[in-house]
């Protein structure tokens, strides 16, 4: 049996969903974006009386939730199968929308820049609770702002295998975006059946899709790309303070989504996600890692789970602005609900601050959260200890089973052993290594983990293509920062899984699966 969560009863499930479906057929939902309002009307839906917002009936709503696949697969560079997103299957994601950098090496908060973003790839390459990437934030201090999206895609596939959580920034980038991601496949529809990103499409609020979105929305569909609708519910403001009603509002905003992307497209890929954040009366700030903003996490993802809709959500953050007890206690606090809740891609290590500050030293602190927090939801089961006879008498005779056939066969999946980062020294051992602090074993965890990255190959006609295609966006740049070369790995000692693994990187650093 697998530990899970037992957040809603199945009655006010229903009473939210009617709730949700009431509001979406009876107000109605604002649809700025003019095609996707155009392809929703020529569908059928109607007006209403302002003629400013659209209709959905609760036949259409629950035709889409029918037509929308139950799970879907992300597929790494090299065209394999690479996270399997539905049921209870638990992916954790570095955050997105991140405006600065946490320079771990000055302890600055500033502007980030394509060498910040290149090494956040090379890093999180080598995260094994990271299952795939994001575009996790901006480098708009080197490059312009209407590429900056398409930019750090580019960063993401030629620095890593990994899949990515991406997304436009512009109304009209997608297609560009599209463009790119298929140089790794043969043609579009091999992009469409074995998909490299999912991309976030956000809904604004106040029972509104903006341009951006309604037009991201309607290009990702159209070209096969999966979807996440990440409402930004925000408690108190513009949504309910309680909780159940904000889940009403939370829920008629993503299904509005969901009937969006079958209505364009049949069987379209979409997930039920969230941002969710509670006002604060006092401080006017949107803490995202508020125990309140956790709950809603929760019960929308207790929703979808009803729906059979995969799920997502940002947690496993922190509102705190340094890698201390309070972003350690908020990022694991979260991490551990969202794997109870079973929540399919997680989306938040790596962030501070109410998601605008991005750190290097807690990506490879929450990705030890992370693997804690997934270690404790495996299915338990009896593994040749009921009955306990022998194990009993094997401790009355030799007075511990350190050294037992049982402990030996198990305890390397069943004890969870950290990196540096976590300190499990005894006192004497910490102090002759240097009584250091968490923050402090965190960044020389990532100097080590970027010492240790292994290049990747791309193909220079399809590098050159993508430059091309990128060159496109610019309207006064001439040239495209400087990409820093990876240095050769320094010598580590690795055996068994992780020399298989260097072997398997070497032996797949080309293009074309």
């Amino acid at each position: 049996m697998r530990p899970g969560l037992k957040v809603i009863s199945d009655e006010l499930t229903g009473k939210i969903l009617n709730e949700a479906k009431r509001i979406m057929s009876e107000v109605g939902i604002e649809i700025r974006g003019p095609r996707v309002r155009e392809r929703l009307l020529e569908y059928g839906l109607k007006l209403d009386s302002t003629e400013q917002r659209i209709l959905f009936p609760p036949e259409d709503v629950d035709k889409a939730i029918a037509s929308a696949p139950k799970s879907f697969k992300l597929y790494n560079r090299a065209g394999e199968p690479h996270a399997d997103l539905g049921g209870d299957r638990v992916h954790f994601v570095p955050g997105s929308s991140g405006l600065k950098m946490l320079d771990h090496r000055t302890g600055e908060v500033r502007l980030a820049n394509t060498r910040d973003f290149v090494e956040y790839v090379r890093l999180g390459d080598g995260l094994k609770n990271i299952p795939y990437l994001a575009t996790a934030f901006s480098t708009n201090q080197d490059i312009e702002a209407q590429v900056s999206d398409i930019w750090r895609l580019y960063l993401c596939l030629t620095n890593s295998l990994k899949p990515v959580v991406s997304g436009a920034f512009t109304e009209h980038g997608v297609p560009r975006m599209a463009e790119i991601m298929q140089l790794f496949r043969s043609d579009r529809e091999d992009l469409i059946a074995r998909p490299l990103s999912m991309f976030t499409i956000t809904a604004t609020g106040n029972f509104r899709y903006s341009e951006d979105s309604c037009q991201n929305l309607l290009d990702c569909v159209e070209a096969g790309i999966p979807i996440e609708i990440v409402p930004v519910t925000l408690m108190g403001l513009i949504a309910p303070v309680t909780l159940v009603g904000a889940t009403v509002f939370h829920t008629a905003d993503v299904l509005t989504g969901v009937v969006m992307a079958q209505i364009i497209k049949p069987g379209a890929p979409v997930v039920f996600g969230g941002a969710p954040a509670a006002f604060h009366m006092k401080a006017a700030s949107a803490p995202m890692a508020a125990i309140e903003a956790q709950h809603l996490n929760v019960v929308y993802t207790a929703v979808a789970k009803a729906l059979e809709l995969p799920c997502q959500s940002y947690m496993a953050l922190s509102d705190g602005k340094i890698l201390d007890a309070q972003a350690g206690a908020e990022t694991f606090g979260s991490a551990l609900l969202a794997a109870l809740a079973g929540v399919n891609s997680v989306s938040g290590p790596g962030m501070l601050d109410f998601l605008l500050v991005f750190s290097l030293p807690k990506l490879v602190f929450d990705d030890e959260m992370c693997g804690q927090a997934l270690h404790f939801v495996r299915e338990m089961k009896v593994l040749d200890d009921l009955p306990t006879t022998d194990l009993v008498q094997e401790l009355l005779a030799e007075n511990h089973l350190i050294t037992s056939p049982h402990t030996l066969k198990y305890w390397p999946q069943e004890l969870y052993l950290t990196q540096p980062v976590i300190d499990r020294e005894n006192r004497e051992a910490w102090e002759r290594q240097g009584s250091k602090d968490l923050n402090t074993r965190a960044t020389e965890d990532v100097e080590r983990r970027l010492a240790r990255y292994a290049p990747i190959e791309t193909d220079p006609k399809i590098d050159a293509e993508m430059r091309r295609i990128m060159k496109i966006g610019f309207k006064s740049q001439e040239k495209f920062p400087e990409v820093p070369v990876a240095a050769e790995p320094k010598p580590v000692a690795v055996t068994g899984a992780g020399e298989r693994e260097r072997r398997r990187r070497r032996g797949r650093r080309r293009t074309h699966p």
